[in-house]
């Protein structure tokens, strides 16, 4: 059996028709894209350095982070430049909810919501 691997399905509204944050800030590639006939996304995998990650639109099964008034999941990304890639967020649209500290637990993090409702802890081993 292959080494499993987990792929985070992150929500996005309806009519949603670009993710550029995530390029911007991350560095992430689009693979591929499924669009609806009026050139919103359908479903976008993305990849940074490699790990995937996938944006759908809303059904029934599947919520954005407004549909619940906050994100219901911390997406945690480890990084080697916590502050920069902060900066860069609040630049292109995050919303900033902790500036990066050092914790006694042996981490530098921060957190931010980005355009989409998406919660986000920045952080590295320290």
């Amino acid at each position: 059996m292959e080494k499993p691997t987990f792929i985070p399905m992150l929500g996005i509204k309806t009519g949603t028709q670009e993710l550029d944050f995530y390029k911007n800030v991350f560095g992430a590639v689009e693979i591929r894209r499924f669009s609806n006939d009026d050139g919103s996304i359908h479903v976008s995998e993305q990849s940074i350095n490699g790990t995937l990650f996938r944006f759908h639109e809303e059904n029934k099964h599947i919520k954005s982070p407004w549909d619940f008034g906050n994100s219901t999941v911390n997406i945690h990304l480890m990084v080697n430049h916590v502050d920069a890639i902060i900066a860069r967020a609040i630049e292109f649209g995050a919303t900033d909810i902790s500036p990066a500290v050092d914790y006694d637990y042996g981490y530098r993090q921060g957190e931010f919501t980005d355009p989409l409702g998406h919660r986000w802890v920045i952080e590295k081993v320290i």
